[in-house]
């Protein structure tokens, strides 16, 4: 007997899979590929429910005669392994970045005598609405909050892009490239105090209060699912920072990152050209640990962010407040630097590691920006925050547009660099 092999990374089962099963079964033994966690992630998916059901599931459906798990999203591993006489899918893979895995399996079967058949992808409104089902429920905040301590377990290096609005929010749920032979997206979104406050128009010192700021965060939870970090700034007052822990949590924020300096806020990357002053250990320590005292669930994070490399106080004093922060409840440490060559930060990163082998190390490469997420991995580094790289690109080409239409009193010579407003409103989904 052929056999026919399938890969499926769904939650759900619908008209869509059951029409591709009856084909398979009419060319031989169905085989079903139960697409891995980690590869899922890299396909722009991500699971509601664990490898193990999902393998239940596909094991579950009449035809099916064999399920194993795929853990390459280009089929490397099964095609090697089974040689399948026939591969199916829906045809919905032949454009857009997919297509980069449609074309690389088909070479694949090609090269033993094997065939690709695209089965028409099955739209209707049960379809439709399972889909948008599985959207809404991962953007539910239960479902949400914990996407990240999961990407964190199960990705080398979790990638956050900032968004200041529901637009750039649309703009990092839904970039998918496809480079060197993998597909690849951000992981989760930075909510920025620097970026939402420059969006509003208002200076980088905790003037827009926590009310607009949650408001951020609605529109872009509204058209999204990925995890939310936000940028907590210093927390405020401790008898503050535990509200904003419980509303944060409420609303389905996976985390909020605090950095240890007081009074008026001043961004970072002035260091000390500014007057900023630095908590105590204790200080600092008081508020992580009402924090945690605070929350209600197990999946929210509180990460602590260390400015003693930013405020010149030395390694010694960044290693000493990272163990003091830790055993104050800190879910994760968050190390700065303003410094253009990333050494001081690989320092930190291997001496922490020696001592703590588990808590999870934030960075956000603006000024070090030559090191690699590969590399950062290698020294240990969790999650990669790109924390205003949107607000910066989006800044000049607006003015630029904007002086370029003053200059010649019409917008033809600016129509060539913009995009379609057709291909803008196609990002936004309609119900």
């Amino acid at each position: 007997m052929k056999t026919v092999y399938t890969c499926f990374c769904t939650d759900v089962i619908h008209d869509g899979h059951l029409n591709i099963i009856e084909k398979a079964r009419k060319k031989g033994k169905v085989i079903v590929g139960c697409l891995s966690d980690e590869a899922l992630i890299r396909y722009n998916k991500f699971p509601t429910i664990s490898q193990n059901e999902r393998i239940r599931l596909y094991e579950s459906l009449d035809g099916v005669q064999e399920v194993i798990v795929q853990n390459d999203m280009f089929y490397d591993d099964v095609i090697e392994q089974l040689k399948p006489d026939y591969v199916l899918h829906g045809d919905n893979w032949k454009e857009g970045p997919e297509k980069a895995i449609r074309n690389h399996v088909e070479a694949l079967v090609k090269a033993y005598g094997g065939e690709l058949i695209d089965v028409p992808y099955t739209y209707n409104e049960t379809v439709k609405k399972i889909d948008l089902q599985l959207r809404e429920k991962l953007a539910m905040p239960e479902y949400r909050r914990k996407r990240l301590r999961q990407l964190i377990s199960m990705t080398p290096i979790v990638k956050v892009m900032e968004a200041h609005s529901g637009l750039t929010g649309l703009i990092v749920e839904k970039t998918v490239v496809e480079h060197d032979g993998t597909l690849d997206q951000f992981d989760a979104m930075w909510v920025s105090s620097l970026c939402d406050s420059t969006a509003k128009g208002k200076p980088d010192i905790e003037l827009v209060d926590m009310t607009s700021r949650f408001r951020t965060i609605d529109d872009i939870m509204e058209v999204t699912t990925k995890p939310i970090i936000f940028d907590g700034d210093t927390g405020g007052l401790t008898e503050h920072f535990v509200y904003t822990v419980r509303s944060l949590e409420r609303m389905g924020v996976s985390a909020v990152i605090i950095e240890d300096k007081k009074g008026l806020k001043k961004n970072s990357l002035f260091g000390t050209e500014v007057q900023q002053t630095q908590a105590t250990i204790e200080e600092f320590s008081a508020k992580i640990a009402a924090g945690k005292h605070a929350q209600l669930t197990d999946d929210f994070m509180i990460i602590a962010r260390i400015e003693s490399l930013i405020l010149e106080q030395g390694m010694e004093d960044a290693l000493q407040r990272a163990k003091a922060f830790v055993k104050a409840g800190a879910d994760g440490i968050m190390i700065h630097s303003r410094k253009k060559d990333p050494a001081e930060i690989i320092e930190f990163c291997d001496r922490f590691r020696k001592e703590d082998k588990a808590t999870p190390i934030v960075v956000v490469p603006s000024s070090f920006n030559v090191i690699t997420e590969e590399e950062l991995a290698e020294h240990g580094v969790n999650i990669v925050i790109y924390a205003n790289q949107l607000t910066r690109s989006a800044f000049p080409a607006m003015q630029q547009t904007a002086v370029d239409i003053l200059k010649y009193h019409r917008a033809k010579e600016v129509d060539d660099r913009l995009m379609p407003i057709k291909n803008i409103i196609t990002l936004i989904d309609e119900l």
